[in-house]
């Protein structure tokens, strides 16, 4: 068993900036290690300083198997075994249907799916050992819904929403929970990528295209990327919550 008396072990993926930055520092506020992955070495530098307690920076591409592998292996060497993950990084691509390219395609699912299924899989035998263990995706509300010009980000979200409800069936009284949180529209800068592209696209103004965006969700703003890590906290302290997709987008998707 795992000696509660230590400081939890948390893996944050995509951890440079945006999501991954504020559930770094989440986690950290309330004593966690948190060890930082993502592949800009300086943005994790930051995110490091951001942080309260203890960090382990490791700068890899989350898309190849060795590099996680070496990811985990250098964790376990400092630290030991991940008792928490949260596998944050990801990416959106936005083409119609017909100009989606096979490259596009690839790319989505083997960010957004691939990688996480490779991490939980990692992560998985050390914490049943241990009778505990937590995991985290950060999907989209892409994973619960269609919407148009985004059909390989949201093939891949669906994807791993269900990865999340499979293997927390598999894992449900182990002492392991899997759960996704959903966000909406965040305050991100993937967010100010897809604000470029509609400007770029439509030749409508930034402001205009903020706004097309903020009135998606109904409370009329974009979600902090605080509030998400505050979801993201609730799936790692409560043992009952498991195999969920935890919506953060203002009530615009009810599930």
């Amino acid at each position: 068993m795992h000696d509660l008396t230590e400081p939890r072990l948390a893996l944050v993926t995509g951890a440079g900036r945006g999501i991954g930055r504020a559930v770094a520092r989440e986690l950290s506020k309330h004593g966690m290690r948190v060890a930082l992955t993502a592949r800009n070495a300086e943005e994790l530098a930051a995110t490091a300083a951001a942080c309260d307690g203890e960090t382990l920076v490791r700068a890899a591409d989350i898309t190849d198997a060795e590099a996680i592998e070496r990811l985990y292996g250098d964790v376990e060497t400092a630290w030991g075994p991940v008792d928490v993950l949260v596998a944050n990084a990801g990416a959106g691509v936005s083409a119609s249907l017909a100009k989606t390219t096979d490259e596009q395609w690839q790319q989505m699912l083997d960010l957004n799916l691939t990688a996480p299924f490779r991490c939980i899989r990692r992560a998985v035998p050390h914490m049943v050992e241990q009778e505990y263990g937590r995991v985290v995706v950060i999907a989209s509300v892409a994973a619960k819904q269609g919407e148009p010009y985004i059909a390989a980000y949201t093939a891949s979200k669906h994807g791993v929403l269900g990865l999340v409800r499979s293997a927390a069936a598999e894992l449900a009284g182990t002492g392991v929970t899997v759960n996704a949180v959903c966000p909406g529209y965040v305050d991100t800068p993937m967010t100010a990528d897809t604000i470029a592209g509609i400007v770029a696209k439509t030749g409508r103004t930034e402001s205009e295209a903020r706004s097309i965006l903020r009135a998606k969700q109904p409370i009329n703003r974009l979600v902090s990327p605080e509030e998400v890590a505050t979801a993201v906290w609730l799936c790692v302290t409560n043992g009952a919550v498991n195999g969920q997709g935890i919506n953060v987008d203002g009530g615009a998707v009810q599930s």
